[in-house]
């Protein structure tokens, strides 16, 4: 423990608490508790508190570590369950969003039955664990003062209620804005944006639109007025209000082609003989490269991912399209799939850097590299549709992962044939033998196969060892 205190690395997102602070030591994460927390952190362990939430799945667990005098204002140190790959609200679909709205207002209802209450209600407070939004900041926890009101209110609104409002009332692209604003989409853009002459619910209606007044007339962001006695009653009405709208809000996907990509469109599906072959090889190649973390980018409606988490690997689901993500998930939480993490993220344009001094929330591509990644039916979208280059495609692969299980679908798929029916084909080099020679810089081919009844192949790369 001393050597751990005496070259603490304390991460960049954990600056702005005074009562503790995350670091971490050898690849594993630590909490940090301050004297000035530690009267209320053991208020919350012996209240009972702490093992309710745990029970319920709705807070991650941890262990207390054993301390040392040299430690100073450090009064304990815990070491939490670690989360396989920290993913942040920004790049969840509109379940994801909901799921964690709900689970933040139930934590608050069961906390103020203990005698304690939320001091925050950042959506960064959760995270995507075993398919499902779990709470991971023990620190948020304080004690309870009949009388004053919830402080994080407003901060639920920003950070819940509008983007899923905007998402479901608007466009789902506006989940970006999340991206934009990390501490919330200010209420008064939300109302400006969400088209009030459509049905939204009143709920939502009321929380959004009393905060944006408030804002406007100049107030003190919608908080309630220091001497207004806000008793526990008026709390628990508070938190069923939210809980109410949250719920009011649905969302039902578009049926866009991707969310639809191996249905009945016979421009751009398989037959079926080909899906299932399709299938069998790429079951054939996780096994083959014993895959246990794995990124599948660009993975659609995540069926393959399904085939990777079926064979013990844990994936991370990618694709750009909020409708595909959104199926992804639920089909996941109704099948109990506990393995898969869907994101919403755009490979073009990934997740970069961002907060203070860009190192508060980490880039997609500086988080935990997998150890295999498939690619499938996507390399044409890239080369063709983005006018990538494969030397390039090759070599940025090729920083990301040691396998590489991707799909090469020539000019003679009739999905290319149409991505080039309107625009001039200036892909000389885009063809079987130039796809082998891009990617044989970066990699060794270990396994290649034809999937029958198409043109379509499936290799498996190795990445080539630096010299």
């Amino acid at each position: 423990m001393n050597t751990m205190m005496d070259k603490l690395n304390h991460h960049p997102a954990s600056y702005k608490d005074p009562s503790g602070f995350i670091f971490t030591h050898q690849s594993r994460v630590f909490r940090a508790i301050d004297a000035s927390y530690k009267k209320t952190y053991d208020y919350f362990m012996k209240s009972g508190l702490y093992e309710r939430l745990v029970n319920e799945s709705l807070l991650i667990p941890h262990k207390e570590l054993r301390t040392a005098k040299k430690m100073g204002n450090v009064k304990y140190i815990l070491e939490p369950v670690k989360i396989p790959f920290i993913s942040y609200p920004y790049e969840w679909c509109f379940s994801q969003l909901k799921e964690a709205a709900l689970i933040t207002l139930t934590i608050q209802k069961i906390a103020l039955e203990y005698g304690m209450i939320l001091r925050d209600a950042s959506s960064f407070n959760t995270q995507i664990y075993r398919g499902k939004p779990i709470f991971i900041d023990t620190l948020s926890f304080g004690v309870y003062e009949e009388g004053r009101p919830w402080s994080a209110y407003k901060q639920f609104c920003e950070q819940f209620l509008a983007p899923l409002a905007l998402i479901a009332y608007a466009d789902p692209r506006l989940s970006r804005l999340s991206h934009l604003f990390l501490n919330g989409v200010p209420l008064d853009l939300a109302v400006k944006l969400l088209p009030w002459r459509k049905k939204i619910r009143q709920g939502p209606l009321l929380h959004l639109v009393f905060h944006s007044s408030n804002l406007r007339s100049g107030s003190r962001a919608g908080a309630a007025k220091p001497e207004l006695f806000f008793p526990k009653s008026s709390m628990m009405g508070l938190i069923a209000s939210l809980e109410s709208a949250i719920q009011s809000i649905t969302w039902n996907p578009v049926k866009t082609m991707w969310s639809q990509y191996n249905g009945n469109n016979k421009t751009i599906s398989y037959k079926q003989i080909s899906l299932e072959d399709k299938k069998h090889i790429v079951e054939r190649c996780i096994k083959m490269c014993r895959s246990k973390y794995i990124w599948d980018l660009g993975a659609n409606t995540g069926e393959f991912s399904r085939i990777a988490a079926g064979l013990g690997a844990f994936v991370v689901s990618v694709d750009s399209d909020p409708s595909v993500i959104e199926y992804q998930y639920l089909n996941n939480r109704v099948g109990k799939v506990s393995n898969i993490l869907p994101l919403c993220i755009d490979i073009l344009n990934p997740t970069p850097n961002l907060g203070w001094m860009n190192l508060e929330r980490e880039s997609f591509i500086n988080r935990p590299k997998p150890d295999t990644i498939l690619a499938l039916a996507i390399i044409h979208h890239l080369a063709i549709g983005e006018n990538i280059p494969l030397s390039n495609l090759a070599e940025a692969l090729s920083t990301l992962t040691e396998k590489l299980i991707i799909e090469f679908v020539p000019k003679t798929d009739p999905q290319v044939k149409e991505m080039l029916l309107f625009r001039e084909d200036i892909f000389p080099s885009y063809t079987q033998a130039g796809f082998e020679a891009a990617f044989a810089k970066h990699f060794s081919p270990i396994f290649s196969k034809r999937i029958r009844a198409t043109d379509r192949w499936i290799y498996v790369f190795k990445k080539k060892k630096a010299k």
